[in-house]
């Protein structure tokens, strides 16, 4: 899921900040600068010390302060576009064409999905062209530092917190590693998971294997309520699937309506 629009629930926003505020006595220091990275870094590997290995906390100390991470979370304005501005500005007729061809090029692979997870191919071709133009643009931003520095950032510590413990156990199962790239955010692979989503409704294998991606984004969009046989659309009853796999609005409006033009109704 990239670009994201993430919202972390105003409850843990607002513990996140007191904690910020006051130093909490076990909680690691967040900062919205650079300058108390390192010693976030010492401090929360104290902290996890049970919970995390010895290991991925080393992995965890190699990391860098990601500007690139920070400049792309505070500028994600097109979520504040209309529709048709955003669906023009992420090639969304494109979208459709290419995944038109897609979905009759790899039919056995799309019934296979859906047969298993009731998703059909318009959604899931909706997600995998929005997110990395059908596996063109991935990211290369390294991935364990992206994570981190937002788990430090005051911004969304404490939903990020979450999502650095859960790359620290991919750590150790070797599926992320120091060298790991992806986008901004800390997403890996074809469409886009988190490290959080990858150890819920990753299927096994890697995500930058197109059809590991597709087969993890519909078991996503499954553990999200989809029922088989039902619509998509704003107001029908698989469109709270797709709210789940992104929190921006013009962005669930455009993935039903590819996804709908993709299929064909």
């Amino acid at each position: 899921m990239i670009g994201r629009g993430y919202r972390t629930p105003w409850i843990a926003a607002a513990f996140t900040a007191l904690v910020c505020a006051t130093g909490g006595a076990n909680a690691a220091q967040c900062g919205n600068t650079a300058a108390g990275f390192e010693a976030w870094k010492r401090e929360f590997s104290e902290e996890a010390r049970g919970r995390a290995s010895a290991a991925s906390l080393a992995t965890l100390m190699g990391t860098s302060y990601s500007t690139a991470t920070i400049s792309a979370d505070r500028g994600q304005k097109s979520f504040k576009l209309s529709l048709d501005q955003f669906l023009a500005k992420r090639g969304g007729n494109t979208i459709v064409s290419r995944g038109r061809a897609l979905k009759a090029q790899n039919a056995a692979l799309f019934a296979s999905i859906e047969q298993r997870y009731g998703v059909p191919p318009g959604p899931l071709l909706a997600i995998w062209g929005m997110e990395t133009g059908f596996g063109a643009v991935k990211g290369n931003v390294n991935t364990l530092s992206a994570v981190a520095t937002l788990a430090y950032d005051c911004r969304r510590s404490a939903y990020f917190t979450d999502q650095l413990y859960a790359a620290l156990t991919l750590v150790d199962r070797g599926v992320l590693n120091a060298g790991t790239r992806g986008a901004a955010h800390g997403e890996v692979g074809h469409t886009q998971f988190l490290p959080k989503n990858v150890l819920n409704y990753g299927v096994g294998g890697s995500l930058d294997n197109s059809s590991n991606a597709l087969n993890s984004t519909a078991n996503f969009l499954k553990g999200h309520g989809w029922r088989a046989g039902a619509g998509y659309q704003p107001g029908e009853p698989n469109f709270a699937a797709i709210q789940g796999w992104n929190a921006a609005s013009v962005y669930q409006r455009a993935i039903a309506l590819l996804g709908q033009r993709i299929d064909g109704n």
